[in-house]
């Protein structure tokens, strides 16, 4: 599910999509939805408003496109999507690029993954630890300078070398041949434990880095502004499944699953998980679903900045920081 590693600049489907999108679904036709990755608890409060008919009652069709190699921002950027599912750091570097997208919702409120080692690895107890080592990385640009810094908050040097491996990270970490990697603790983390593997993490906010929107909805900024009520329908249903889930975390762990049958390895996995959602992960400070601030935007994300991995669209980095009160929204949200 780690969809925000995949390339930004799947150029070929991209022009074979946006060829046939007409331009966007603003007006009629259905509401296109991006995934990030196959369906998982990170995706419930959208299918939850699918299955309770929260959409329906919007007077929306919704349709879901198949998860594929080009990035949900790529796809939301372009028009080819609606909206879709995205995350801050992959936000950040698309938005900086030119990417035509605006973030309508905080799924998460909070950084859900973690830094994580096999729990048997009595030599790695903090991060400091972790010099030296092997990282099995996903290709993100922020991913080292953000490991480095935890480092470096716990003692230690932050050198340590990195394999690009996506997916196939947690297997090698499993099998030992890579030391730490960067689970989703309500996913891989309890998907480890159930197949005997359990992982000791490490949170980034607990060495002082910077919180953040893990996961988020995005909407396409043109058609944000060219039909804002349907905008607003759509994004008030999908708060509204949100909301369900962390009210009844059980039952709407239900509808994911009826929703995507045969999807999951485990039915543990994903009750498991949107429990975890519910209690941790779904809800701000004020209790609300989907709201975003100004600060955890400019904290983040100008962390990213500040490392000089962010390029603008000629290619070239960029440091200088943008209003970052222009890259999201909380008018389609109800309090």
């Amino acid at each position: 599910m780690r969809a925000r590693v995949l390339s930004l600049f799947g150029a070929l489907l991209l022009l074979v999509l946006t060829g046939c999108s007409g331009g966007g679904g603003s007006g009629g036709g259905p509401v296109r939805v991006a995934l990030d990755w196959t369906p998982n608890t990170n995706h419930i409060g959208l299918f939850v408003a699918q299955q309770a008919g929260y959409f329906a009652e919007a007077g929306l069709e919704v349709e879901f496109l198949p998860w594929n190699s080009t990035s949900p921002d790529t796809l939301v950027g372009s028009g080819a999507a609606d909206f879709g599912i995205s995350f801050q750091d992959s936000f950040t570097y698309s938005k900086a690029a030119g990417a035509d997208i605006t973030s309508v919702m905080a799924i998460l409120q909070h950084w859900a993954t973690e830094i994580a080692v096999r729990a048997d690895r009595d030599d790695i107890r903090s991060p400091r630890d972790l010099d030296g080592m092997v990282y099995a990385g996903f290709g993100g640009p922020g991913e080292i300078p953000k490991m480095q810094t935890v480092i470096r908050a716990d003692g230690g040097v932050g050198e340590f070398t990195t394999e690009v491996l996506n997916t196939a990270a947690y297997e090698a970490l499993y099998a030992g041949r890579a030391d730490f990697t960067e689970p989703f603790v309500n996913v891989e983390g309890i998907e480890a434990e159930l197949r005997n593997e359990p992982l000791r993490t490490f949170r980034y906010t607990d060495y002082g880095f910077p919180d953040a929107y893990n996961v988020l909805l995005i909407g396409n900024s043109t058609l944000l502004g060219q039909d804002p009520e349907r905008a607003r329908a759509f994004v008030g249903a999908v708060q509204r499944g949100y909301r369900f889930a962390a009210a009844d975390p059980a039952a709407a762990a239900q509808m994911l699953k009826e929703a995507n049958p045969g999807a999951f390895t485990s039915d543990e996995l994903v009750d498991r998980g949107a429990v975890m959602l519910a209690e941790r992960f779904l809800l701000d400070e004020q209790g609300r679903v989907g709201h975003q601030t100004l600060d955890r935007w400019s904290g983040f994300s100008g962390f990213l900045y500040d490392t000089g991995t962010v390029a603008g669209p000629d290619g070239r980095p960029v440091r200088e920081k943008p209003d970052f009160s222009t890259w999201f929204t909380n008018d389609l949200l109800t309090p």
